[in-house]
């Protein structure tokens, strides 16, 4: 926290107040002094820099900044414990401004949300363009998963909680409709892998549900996952080294011995 006059003043009380008792020489008060107001400079420098960062900000910097700020909140707290009041504080800015981006917090965390998915789907979408095989475009979609979702397992856990809970029915929607689409680019990917005959015919929609159930439910149900795994999930060491990697190659075992052909069907 920085320092205010008030802070400088008190200081200077305290010292005044060790000279008259004689437990402070002269030269040691004036040396105090000096350092008193030289620091109170430095402190008064950083409160100016950091104020006309603050005014030379542009709008999208400031509704980025609040985004940013936002999304570690949700994150830390959930929707229902990071207050309104909390979030402008921590992101240093006033009711009105908030207000003035976002309307409501509920409005705020579906641009946070917002913001979360259409990167996912944005790497989704260009992992379903690139010029290769349909089973190398699985494998990289199945990838971009896996990591978005480990990286940012809190979101993800809020984002299945909205749609489940369905308070917000606007909110709810919006997911629902945004989480599908991802979804749907994997399903896309599967779809064309079957249509070229380097898949065989199966079951789209349960094979999609199958990939994203074992993913969720192993990185949302930690307490029995961690026992089932033998490994603690608190530990992203843990997470990066042993359980990803064991997901991916689960996930790549599965889906090759479902969906590539086998020689007895060539026959």
């Amino acid at each position: 926290m920085a320092a205010t006059k008030t802070d400088e003043y008190e200081v200077m009380s305290y010292t005044s107040t060790l000279l008259r008792h004689g437990l402070l020489t002269k030269p040691g008060y004036v040396v105090t002094l000096i350092l008193i107001k030289f620091f109170g400079l430095i402190n008064r420098l950083i409160n100016f820099a950091a104020g006309l960062h603050k005014r030379t900000m542009t709008k999208e910097d400031k509704r980025k900044h609040i985004l940013d700020t936002a999304e570690k909140m949700f994150a830390a707290f959930g929707y229902e414990g990071a207050s309104t009041r909390q979030l402008a504080s921590e992101a240093g800015v006033n009711m009105a401004m908030l207000n003035y981006y976002f309307g409501s917090k509920e409005s705020l965390l579906q641009a946070v949300l917002e913001r979360r998915i259409a990167g996912m789907r944005n790497q989704l979408e260009e992992a379903k363009e690139v010029n290769a095989s349909a089973w190398e475009k699985l494998n990289r979609a199945l990838e971009i998963y896996l990591n978005r979702v480990s990286a940012n397992n809190s979101f993800h856990r809020i984002i299945y909680r909205e749609i489940s809970l369905n308070q917000r029915s606007t909110l709810s929607y919006f997911l629902s409709e945004n989480v599908f689409r991802n979804v749907q680019t994997i399903m896309d990917i599967i779809r064309e892998g079957i249509q070229d005959s380097s898949f065989r015919k199966v079951d789209v929609e349960m094979t999609a549900a199958s990939i994203l159930g074992t993913i969720y439910y192993l990185l949302n149900s930690e307490q029995v996952a961690a026992r089932l795994l033998d490994t603690d999930f608190q530990d992203q060491a843990a997470v990066d080294t042993e359980i990803k990697p064991r997901i991916k190659k689960f996930l790549h075992d599965y889906l090759q011995a479902y969906l590539m052909h086998h020689d007895s069907e060539k026959q």
